[in-house]
């Protein structure tokens, strides 16, 4: 599988603040590959860099094999971006929106437009500035699939948004991005677990993994302790131990880098043969 995206040693400053720190990270065609991080993390701005909105200060980024400074009209036609914040001509209707990018476009597909419309239920006449945040994001959505692009670029879509509009956007994804990479950032790994086949932890500018989501999956478990008495609690938590929660005799928390054999054998030297263990289900989305 080649890779649609790639950075190599991408770093970004903005006079003395280090946003992003020597990134190296790569998208393999046709994955959905999510970048989650706290807000903060540099994910926009990695994002922005990718598209060439803003330019690097030291390394590179690539797609289609070409360098993100130098791209063509012709890789800017294959590529659809749609932001948290982004900016749409209000005074137009959706349906002149749509009209407008056409001629851009050497592969938009009307039928595909007005699928879309319809799929979406936007209203063709009503103006972009009378449309709710969800029914704008809806429309930017559409106005990016409509021409079946080759990468879809995605910027904290659902940010914002309730749980029904967020199901309505990940159908239409699913559905009109067929053969597309997808590439969506999130600060919140649940709204994206669902879909993705690639993950992406990017923390203070610096990718900390990358990684097939069932992978990923698989080496997050919740355990599940029960001790002889509240003072069998150990102190010396192995550092993939994350979350730590207890009650009384119980005692729960996140393995990171599970294997159920050394797992297992580490809870038994510290909790000094508990009473009864637990391993939970896989589960990753509370600590990206």
């Amino acid at each position: 599988m080649n890779d649609i995206v790639r950075t190599v040693d991408l770093s970004k400053r903005f006079r003395s603040t280090v946003v992003l720190d020597c990134l190296n990270m790569a998208v393999p065609e046709g994955s959905v590959y999510g970048l989650v991080g706290p807000n903060g993390a540099g994910k926009t701005t990695t994002l922005q860099i990718l598209v060439n909105i803003r330019r690097p200060s030291a390394g590179t980024a690539e797609i289609f094999g070409h360098d993100s400074r130098q791209m063509s009209p012709c890789d800017f036609a294959q590529i659809g971006y749609v932001a948290e914040n982004q900016e749409l001509p209000d005074w137009m209707t959706v349906q002149g929106f749509l009209r407008y990018l056409k001629p851009f476009y050497p592969t938009w597909d009307s039928a595909r437009a007005a699928e879309l419309l319809h799929q979406f239920d936007l209203p063709p006449n009503r103006k972009l500035r009378h449309l709710s945040r969800g029914m704008r994001m809806k429309a930017a959505l559409a106005s990016s699939l409509a021409y079946r692009p080759r990468l879809l670029v995605l910027d904290e879509p659902f940010s914002g948004l309730d749980s029904l509009v967020r199901d309505e956007l990940i159908e239409g994804i699913l559905d009109g991005a067929e053969g597309a990479t997808i590439r969506i950032s999130s600060h919140d790994l649940g709204e994206i677990e669902s879909f993705a086949s690639h993950i992406g932890y990017l923390d203070r500018g610096r990718l900390q993994f990358s990684e097939e989501m069932s992978s990923l999956t698989e080496r997050f478990r919740e355990i599940e302790i029960v001790t002889a008495t509240a003072a069998d609690i150990p102190t010396n938590w192995p550092s993939s131990w994350l979350n730590k929660e207890h009650s009384d005799s119980v005692v729960r928390f996140i393995d990171t880098q599970f294997e159920q054999e050394r797992t297992m054998a580490q809870v038994d030297r510290l909790f000094q043969n508990p009473k009864k263990s637990r391993l939970g289900r896989c589960l990753c989305a509370p600590f990206l």
